[in-house]
Order: C-alpha cells, then sequence, then structure tokens
C-alpha cells in the first residue's frame, strides 16, 4: 500500500455520517437540520418538498431518502400517538437499519401511551436509539396551532385550570443534536420540560406582557373544541392531545435538559420575548 493510498483511505473512514433529518423543516427538524450543518456535518432533509421527497404515509418514498444515510433524526407528522403511528415509525427504523443507518434518535412525547408503543418498535430495529421525550412545546404559539389565537388576541382551549411545563424547542434540538455527536447518549431516553409549570392564564399573561397587547384565556369544553378542529380541517385526533394536559399526568418537572446539556431548561419567559422581537405576533 502506497502512502497516498493510506491517506485517501483514512479520509474515507473519517468523513463524517450523512444524517436525515425527518420533518427537517418543522419546528424541532429544521433546527436539529441547522445544528447539524453548523457543525459541518452533512445533512438531508426528509420531507414532502425536498429535492428527495420524503413522506410517511409513502413508503416508496423511503428507500431514496436513506441512500447513504449512517443516522436519523425521526419526528413523526402529526404525532406518536395517533393511530398507525407505531408501525409507520417501527416499519421505516427497520428500513433505516437494513438501509445502513446505525445512529437513531427519536422524538417522543411525555406521558403518551401510543407514543411507548412506538418507541419500543424503534428500539426493536436493532439500531443505536436515544429518546427524547418532550412537554409541549412553547414554539407551539409562535409557530404551531397556538399562533392564530394569540394573533387574535384569545387562547380559546380546552385545558381549564390543568398547568404544562412547557419547553422550549431549542432546548429539544440541542438533546437531539447531542445525541448525534456523543456516544454517552446512546440508549438513553430524555424526558425533556421547561423550568416551571404555568397554566394557560399565565401563559396569556405573558404572552400579553411580551407582545404590549391584551391576551386573554378562554377554557372550553373539550368536545367543542374537538368540533372546532373538524371545522377548520385539522385533525380532531389533536384534541385527545389535550388530556395528557387535562389529567396532570406531566404536571411535573423533569431534568432532562440539564442531564444531556449541563445547564437549565430556557423559561418561558425568555421565549416569548425573543418571539416578539421577531415581529410573529404583530396582528
Amino acid at each position: 500500500m502506497t502512502q497516498n493510498t493510506h491517506n485517501t483511505e483514512n479520509t474515507r473512514a473519517a468523513a463524517p455520517r450523512l444524517t436525515l433529518v425527518t420533518g427537517g423543516t418543522g419546528k424541532t427538524g429544521r433546527r436539529v437540520a441547522a445544528r447539524l450543518t453548523e457543525r459541518g456535518l452533512p445533512v438531508r432533509i426528509g420531507s414532502r418538498g425536498s429535492e428527495i421527497p420524503f413522506v410517511w404515509e409513502e413508503p416508496d418514498t423511503w428507500d431514496a431518502a436513506l441512500e447513504g444515510v449512517g443516522a436519523v433524526y425521526l419526528c413523526y407528522y402529526p404525532d406518536l400517538a395517533f393511530p398507525g403511528a407505531a408501525e409507520a415509525v417501527g416499519a421505516f427504523a427497520r428500513r433505516a437499519v437494513d438501509r445502513g443507518a446505525r445512529r437513531l434518535v427519536l422524538l417522543s412525547g411525555r406521558g403518551e401511551e401510543g407514543a411507548l408503543i412506538s418507541e419500543g418498535k424503534v428500539k426493536d430495529s436493532g439500531a443505536d436509539v436515544t429518546v427524547v421525550r418532550a412537554s409541549w412545546f412553547s414554539q407551539n404559539f409562535s409557530e404551531g396551532f397556538f399562533l392564530e389565537p394569540v394573533l387574535a388576541g384569545e387562547l380559546t382551549l380546552p385545558t381549564g385550570d390543568a398547568v404544562e411545563p412547557f419547553v422550549d424547542v431549542d432546548d429539544v434540538a440541542d438533546v437531539a443534536v447531542a445525541a448525534f455527536t456523543d456516544d454517552r447518549h446512546i440508549g438513553r431516553t430524555y424526558e425533556l420540560s421547561g423550568p416551571r409549570l404555568l397554566g394557560f392564564d399565565e401563559i396569556a399573561a405573558e404572552l400579553s406582557k411580551a407582545t404590549g397587547r391584551e391576551i386573554t384565556y378562554a377554557p372550553v369544553a373539550l368536545e367543542d373544541y374537538r368540533d372546532f378542529l373538524v371545522s377548520v380541517g385539522a385533525p380532531e385526533d389533536f384534541a385527545d392531545l389535550f388530556e395528557l394536559i387535562n389529567d396532570g399526568r406531566n404536571a411535573h418537572l423533569v431534568d432532562g435538559v440539564e442531564e444531556a446539556l449541563g445547564r437549565r431548561p430556557r423559561d418561558f419567559t425568555a421565549f416569548a420575548a425573543d418571539a416578539a422581537r421577531t415581529g410573529v405576533w404583530q396582528p
């Protein structure tokens, strides 16, 4: 073997693996992809509109998206707790391993029985798996399905006086990227929350302070909210997710952010101030 050949082989061996980021244009996926790219790691965005399309409901798109991939960020839409999610995620995880991927990081949800089934199927794939279980996102109020109510000035939701430890999506992305870049996270399950419990009346007050506008909270019955979802063409199964807030199963803080990153999670007040500066809540 010549010296030049030896050097070429070492370069090839050291080449960073390609990471497929499913949901790569969504709240967590685009942040994960950006952070990996900033670290000089190659990324393929997995979404319906990508150059190589990836669609969860169309398995014939999976192989092309997995070509040359060594790691995958698994972010299932609309939610791991929905019917059929476990079967789809499990089948995809097995396909990914068969195609050569060894590292899988799964975004899951705290307290979701259906999500636990999906987690098990991903672990059964034989890959090196990290599970990131997150509370509801703070960014749901700036990038998700709570944005329109904030713009309208009233959070009309079926949450009564329940509380939730909203987690910042930037913390979720930081934990996911740590899992991709440090082998000590293999086999771990991290439960993530923010640093305090907040009721939706407190959320409304935080948003009012950040926006300089009056944002109110108006609780409604769950079935009325389900009817509203149907009227706007949203999946009515989203209404069932509010049970995760209403029954109190997640009404406690967890330390996954500190455990994985060695720092405190970001508070809702800081999120709201930063989001307000972007102008997203200007009517």
